[in-house]
C-alpha cells in the first residue's frame, strides 16, 4: 500500500479475486416476507402464505398509453382476512387495508427488483407497476428467481410478471416497457411510492424531484456484489409508535432528533401498564442534497466516531460522480484512466466528509471496484427485504422509517444507517417548509437535471 493510502498506479490484476457471474449462488425462492430485520440481521423472515391459490387468477395486464393503474378500494373480504391472518396479527387490520389501497411503482427488475416485488406482492399490496425497458440476459439468471433461460431476449418486467402473479393473484400487476428517461414528471403523480433501482445518480435525482413536486414518496436502491445502499425521501411523513410510558412524559413539540418532532400524544391502559401512543412527523431531504450533505456531528466529532464510519459512503459518492462524468459507465479496474479517476474521486469524497485518510484503504477500494456490476442473491435478498419492510411500515404509518441512507457491507456483514441533511442556507433554500422543492420540477435531458 502506498503511504498516502492510494491504489498503486499499475493496473490491478483481478482474475483471482473478481466475482464471476457464473459463481453466483442459487437464489432462494421461498415465499417469505421480511419481519422488520435489523441492521445486519438476515434471519428475520417468517413465511406468510402458500404460493398456491388454486384456480384463482387475475389477468396479466400491461400499462396502455393514457391508462394509469389504480389501487384497490373497499373493505377487506373474509377470504383475504384468512389469507393475511398472520401479518394482520402482526401489524393490524388498518395497516393491511392501507397496503391494499396502495399504488406502487417499481423501476428495475433485476435481482434487487425481484426481491422487492416478491415481498410487496406477498404482503398484499394493492397495485404494483413494474417499469423496465431492459431485456433478459444470461447474467440476469444468477440472482433472479422469476425468470429462466427461456426468457433471454424478452423484456425483464414482462418476463417476470407471470411467476410474480402466481405468488398472489389478488394483487393488480402492470408492466411498463418504456425507458424511464423518457417519462415526464407527471407520470409519477399517480403512484403513492416510487422505488427506483439500478439507475445513475442523475436519473435518480430527476425522479426524486418529480415525486417531490407531487408530494410522493421515493426510494432509491442498488447493489454491487457484496455492497449496496437504500435511500429514502418521504418528504414529510407522519407515523405512530407505541411505547411504555417513561418517567419523562412525551410532549407535543418535542424534537427527538433534528428531523423528528412529536405532533400528537395519546395513551392506553391495560391493567397496571400505561402505553403512550406517540405520533411523530419526520422531515426528509431530497437525494441531490443528501448526496452532498456532511455527516451528522455525532459521526465526526471524535476520532473514534470517525473510525466507525464505513468507507463505503465515500466510494458510493465517488461512483455517483464517476458515472455523471462518464455518461453512466461503471469504472473498469483494468483501465488505468478509470482507476486513477475513481481513486482521486474517492479520496476527494473522503476528505469532504472529514474522515480519517487511513480508513480509506487500498484493499477496500480494490474490493469495491471488483464488485461493481455484480449481483449476489444474499445481498439482494437482505436489501430487498429491508426496503420492502420499510415501505410496508411507511404505508401503514407505523414504526420509524429509514432516515435516510442505509449502507450494506457484505464483507463485514454490517448495515449502517446515516441521516444526511444539508445544513447550509443555500441548500436549505431549495426547500420550503413542507419539504417540497421551490425550484421548478426537473426536466429529463439526456439523463441530466435541467431547470428552467
Amino acid at each position: 500500500m502506498n503511504g498516502d493510502n492510494r491504489l498503486p498506479e499499475d493496473p490491478l490484476t483481478t482474475d483471482a479475486n473478481a466475482v464471476p457471474q457464473s459463481a453466483l449462488p442459487e437464489p432462494n425462492t421461498s415465499a417469505f416476507i421480511p419481519l422488520m430485520p435489523g441492521a445486519g440481521d438476515l434471519n428475520g423472515f417468517i413465511p406468510t402464505m402458500d404460493a398456491s391459490f388454486g384456480n384463482m387468477a387475475l389477468p396479466l395486464n400491461g400499462v396502455q398509453p393514457g391508462m394509469l393503474p389504480t389501487a384497490q378500494t373497499g373493505t377487506i373480504s373474509a377470504d383475504e382476512i384468512a389469507l393475511y391472518d398472520r401479518q394482520i396479527r402482526l401489524w393490524g387490520m388498518q395497516v393491511q387495508q392501507r397496503l391494499r389501497q396502495a399504488n406502487v411503482l417499481l423501476i428495475g427488475m433485476r435481482g434487487l427488483g425481484n426481491e422487492i416485488a416478491k415481498n410487496l406482492v406477498l404482503a398484499g399490496i394493492g397495485t404494483l407497476t413494474i417499469l423496465d425497458h431492459g431485456l433478459v440476459t444470461e447474467e440476469d439468471l444468477g440472482a433472479q428467481f422469476l425468470i429462466t433461460s427461456a426468457h433471454i431476449g424478452q423484456n425483464r418486467a414482462e418476463a417476470a410478471l407471470p411467476e410474480l402473479q402466481k405468488l398472489n393473484p389478488r394483487v393488480e400487476l402492470y408492466t411498463d416497457p418504456d425507458d424511464i428517461k423518457e417519462k415526464l414528471p407527471e407520470y409519477f403523480h399517480s403512484f403513492d411510492i416510487t422505488i427506483a433501482t439500478g439507475l445513475t445518480m442523475d436519473v435518480l435525482c430527476n425522479i426524486n424531484m418529480a415525486c417531490r413536486g407531487y408530494g410522493r414518496k421515493f426510494y432509491a436502491a442498488d447493489t454491487h456484489g457484496m455492497y449496496g445502499f437504500i435511500f429514502a425521501d418521504l418528504c414529510v411523513h407522519d407515523f405512530m409508535v407505541e411505547k411504555p410510558r417513561s418517567n419523562k412524559p412525551t410532549k407535543i413539540g418535542d424534537m427527538e432528533t433534528p428531523t423528528r418532532c412529536v405532533i400528537a400524544v395519546d395513551s392506553k391502559k391495560e391493567g397496571d401498564t400505561i402505553t403512550d401512543i406517540v405520533t411523530y412527523q419526520e422531515t426528509y431531504t431530497p437525494l441531490q442534497l443528501a448526496n452532498l450533505s456532511p455527516l451528522p456531528a455525532r459521526s465526526r466529532n471524535t476520532r473514534r466516531s470517525k473510525m466507525r464510519v464505513t468507507p463505503l459512503l465515500s466510494c458510493l459518492r465517488a461512483l455517483f460522480d464517476f458515472q455523471s462524468q462518464s455518461g453512466g459507465h461503471l469504472p473498469v479496474i483494468q483501465r488505468p484512466a478509470d482507476l486513477a479517476m475513481f481513486t482521486r474521486l474517492s479520496n476527494q469524497k473522503h476528505l469532504e466528509l472529514e474522515l480519517l485518510p487511513e480508513t480509506l484503504r487500498a484493499d477496500f477500494l480494490r474490493s469495491f471496484l471488483q464488485n461493481l456490476g455484480a449481483e449476489l442473491s444474499p445481498v439482494v435478498a437482505f436489501l430487498g427485504g429491508y426496503l420492502a419492510q420499510d415501505v410496508i411500515n411507511v404505508l401503514g404509518q407505523k414504526e420509524a422509517p429509514l432516515q435516510n441512507f442505509l449502507l450494506f457491507d457484505g464483507d463485514d456483514f454490517t448495515a449502517a444507517q446515516y441521516s444526511l441533511h444539508a445544513i447550509n442556507d443555500d441548500a436549505m433554500a431549495m426547500m420550503n417548509t413542507n419539504g417540497a422543492p421551490i425550484l421548478p420540477g426537473p426536466v429529463l435531458v439526456d439523463g441530466a437535471v435541467a431547470v428552467d
